[in-house]
């Protein structure tokens, strides 16, 4: 018996929203918010684009060369949970595209830049990848990176105060996606019904059905509708005539 071909969707519905998936997003803000920032000089901005091979008015992806949208940490600042120690700085900052640091993520681009990962600078076959990895090899080795010894700058009770806090939020998101669910659910097996002067389903308990009368205006049939079409296009000025004296 011949299978028929599987329909492609010509509406690709969006997925309900996935409160619980938000969790990588909070841990991130939750670990990179004590993170400290050092903001660069002008002079260091310019010399570290001089080392990538870029000019202030063309900055690109110093992975894989397209237009850079945003400045990536070289160094992670966040791996396992928990800060590396390395900080927000020029010296461990460069410039990227969304493809490569949503997928170099909280590896080291040593290793991910010649990695099959997808969107990775290798698998997307990009040119010259060899010198670009020289001049990254340059650019890490041009400023000591700062490091911050957390461990010994916070006391352990705040920071398990703060990873408590950061687990409540988890704990609450989980909750929250079920709720979410439930009422969803609640919705779909409400009662509903169709309202014969409009076609529209309406969720819930029955409302009087509104009068012929009171929807003519708004919803009409084809003719109506065409009718109306012409009067809307149909041209807005006529020519005037001078009145005579």
């Amino acid at each position: 018996m011949k299978r028929r071909a599987k329909k492609t969707r010509l509406c690709q519905l969006p997925s309900p929203g996935n409160i619980a998936g938000r969790s990588s997003s909070i841990t991130n803000a939750f670990f990179n918010a004590i993170i400290p920032i050092h903001e660069p000089t002008e002079e260091e901005e310019l010399e570290a684009l001089e080392l990538l091979g870029m000019k202030p008015d063309d900055v690109r992806c110093a992975y894989c060369g397209d237009k850079s949208t945003e400045w990536d940490h070289l160094r992670p600042i966040i791996t396992g949970q928990k800060p590396t120690g390395y900080i927000t700085e020029i010296a461990n900052l460069v410039p990227a595209c969304g493809k490569c640091n949503q997928s170099k993520g909280k590896s080291q681009w040593h290793d991910w830049i010649l990695s099959g990962a997808p969107l990775s600078p290798t698998t997307r076959g990009v040119a010259n990848l060899h010198e670009k990895i020289e001049r990254l090899t340059l650019y890490a080795m041009w400023k000591p990176a700062t490091k911050v010894e957390f461990d010994l700058i916070v006391s352990s009770e705040i920071w398990e105060l703060h990873k408590s806090n950061w687990r409540k939020v988890l704990d609450l998101l989980q909750e929250s996606q079920k709720l979410a669910k439930d009422i969803r659910q609640t919705i779909e097996n409400a009662p509903r019904y169709t309202n014969r002067a409009t076609g529209q389903t309406i969720y819930g308990k029955p409302a009087p059905q509104p009068r012929a009368e009171d929807e003519e205006e708004i919803f009409l049939d084809e003719n109506a509708m065409r009718e109306r079409l012409d009067e809307i296009l149909a041209p807005r000025y006529e020519p005037r005539i001078s009145a005579s004296k």
